[in-house]
């Protein structure tokens, strides 16, 4: 990637999604004028990002430590899973959850309040990272948000395979039920760990949601009081008018002086 390239795209990728267009004409511009039609062109091709992919982009530009937290929670849940160890895989469950909850806050701390769903956006964004290699690659120039719907690894993550064992005896099939309802027991520790993820994301929503709520009632409560003054106002304002009318007729109508009186004799 050129110099000019690379600028470019660090500064289309960390500012507002609203100024991305026209300030991705100027660069093109630029960079035709510096005869770097190459960059140009793909300058042209960058792609705005959606409110939710800037906020992550914003972030892991600011902070670089964050994409070296993702990675290393990343390995270590995929050795857990590897080795299938169930004690580890919940410790590392509520670590990401932990962590994800952490980064969200950062992401969004210094920004006007966002709406529940690009708060949930760049949560479920953050922690498709932590699942999805691919993602995580992408951080930092992320067009739109992602989502993982799995539990663990990437599908197109295949851990190594366990090393071979000896078929049971036939006398001892026990071993054989031990393993499939140990695999049943991680199985379930994952689903709980993400119904819990998904726990805490409605909760952010639902409190966010009751804030709104708050917000809105005060406000209405404010109109409310306004309009009864306004209206005492008006009704004031009519009384005085009718008042100043009748005030005025009566003017209009009396007299402006005696009545001369003639005597014809």
């Amino acid at each position: 990637m050129s110099d000019l390239l690379a600028d470019a795209t660090a500064e289309l990728y960390e500012a507002d999604p609203d100024e991305f267009m026209a300030r991705r004409g100027e660069l093109v511009a630029r960079a035709r004028e510096a005869g770097e039609q190459a960059a140009a062109k793909q300058i042209a091709s960058l792609r705005k990002p959606t409110r939710s992919a800037w906020v992550v982009n914003r972030l892991v530009r600011a902070d670089p430590e964050v994409t070296g937290r993702l990675a290393a929670l990343a390995a270590e849940l995929r050795d857990a899973e590897r080795a299938m160890d169930g004690g580890r895989i919940r410790e590392l469950s509520a670590a990401r959850t932990r962590l994800v909850d952490e980064l969200t806050r950062q992401a969004l701390g210094d920004l006007p309040p966002a709406p529940a769903a690009v708060r949930e956006e760049v949560t479920a964004t953050l922690d498709a990272a932590l699942a999805d290699p691919q993602v995580a690659a992408n951080l930092g120039t992320l067009v739109r948000a992602a989502h993982w719907a799995g539990f663990g690894l990437d599908p197109g993550t295949q851990a190594p395979a366990p090393p071979p064992k000896k078929k049971p005896a036939p006398a001892e099939p026990s071993a054989e039920r031990e393993r499939r309802h140990r695999e049943k027991i991680i199985s379930a520790e994952r689903t709980v760990a993400e119904a819990g993820r998904t726990v805490d994301a409605a909760n952010a929503a639902e409190r966010q949601l009751e804030d709104a709520v708050r917000r809105l009632e005060g406000e209405l409560a404010q109109a409310r009081q306004e309009l009864a003054e306004a209206r005492r106002r008006a009704y004031r304002a009519e009384s005085q008018q009718r008042r100043a009318a009748e005030t005025l007729s009566r003017l209009q109508g009396k007299p402006s002086g005696p009545a001369d009186v003639s005597n014809n004799t």
